[in-house]
């Protein structure tokens, strides 16, 4: 009787489908973390803005004109400098040198920095000692003002700027991926390919550096906000982009000077542009930073 009862309940006993995820990757990302989603959209925009700059603009940016401090009407967006150029074009272009330097010395500055990590983690020993050391001396400085002595030294031009802020951004790519791999050289993945005979070029480059990648990518994300409103300051200062180059910083440093009450666009604007862009690097890299990083998913 105990057995035909069983067979009886397992009869009536309804098997449930497995529920799979719906929608696709980038749509569970912005159902999960909708601020990433929003800086993402930013910086969609940004990238947009930047590639189809020719496009979009209806000036010349460097072109003067006799239309000097005219209001945002309906032939000049945003309204013109006190040049007679429209600050709209220049808006538009200079978001293609921020993103032009925030790039290049984000890459440069990461991939220098992680395989400077890479060898030191790995190596370990003096080779370790050594590298960190320098690279406490180097992070010691704020990255900021550490750009500007190079910035300084090196003299205002794009190479140079790329230069200026790439450097600062090495120490900490360094740590980050010299933690990761402290952690992944003593799994044992990594001591059977050690066993096996492999070389340590090899191991590192093979098995270790791939599983880097994730905190590679938050890094990038999050040091490329960084790095526009570093390329902003140096411009305002006078040690990035040279004119006639459109650059949002450079637009912030003419008009605070004797512009700012007259022409509050000239303010307005640029000051919007860069928020915009480091607001939605930063809102990405966040994301990133919980979706990669398997101690943060569950938040």
């Amino acid at each position: 009787m105990a057995q035909v009862r069983a067979l009886d309940v397992v009869a009536d006993t309804q098997i449930l489908p497995i529920e799979r995820p719906r929608g696709s990757a980038l749509g569970r990302f912005a159902r999960k973390k909708p601020l990433g989603a929003a800086g993402g959209i930013l910086v969609l925009l940004l990238v947009g803005t930047a590639v189809l700059a020719d496009v979009l603009s209806t000036h010349d940016p460097v072109r003067t004109s006799t239309n000097v401090l005219v209001a945002p009407g309906a032939d000049f967006f945003l309204g013109t400098d006190n040049l007679g150029r429209d600050l709209y074009s220049r808006i538009v272009h200079g978001s293609r040198i921020s993103l032009l330097v925030g790039l290049a010395s984000t890459i440069v500055g990461t991939v220098l920095g992680g395989l400077i990590g890479l060898i030191s983690g790995y190596a370990g020993g003096k080779t370790d000692l050594l590298s960190q050391r320098v690279m406490d001396i180097m992070q010691a400085l704020p990255i900021l003002v550490l750009a500007l002595v190079l910035a300084a030294a090196l003299g205002p031009s794009l190479p140079n700027a790329i230069v200026a802020i790439s450097i600062p951004i090495v120490p900490r790519a360094a740590r980050v991926i010299r933690a990761s791999v402290l952690g992944i050289r003593e799994l044992t993945y990594v001591e059977s390919a050690r066993a096996l005979g492999a070389r340590h070029v090899r191991i590192a480059l093979r098995h270790i550096l791939p599983n880097t990648m994730g905190p590679f990518i938050v890094l990038a994300t999050a040091q490329l906000g960084g790095s526009i409103l570093v390329e902003a300051a140096l411009s305002f200062l006078g040690l990035g982009i040279p004119e006639p180059y459109p650059s949002w910083g450079r637009m912030l440093s003419i008009a605070a000077a004797e512009y700012a009450e007259r022409a509050p666009w000239l303010v307005i604007w640029p000051g919007l542009a860069i928020s915009l862009a480091v607001f939605g690097t930063n809102l990405l890299g966040d994301a990133l930073r919980d979706t990669l990083d398997p101690r943060l998913r569950g938040s």
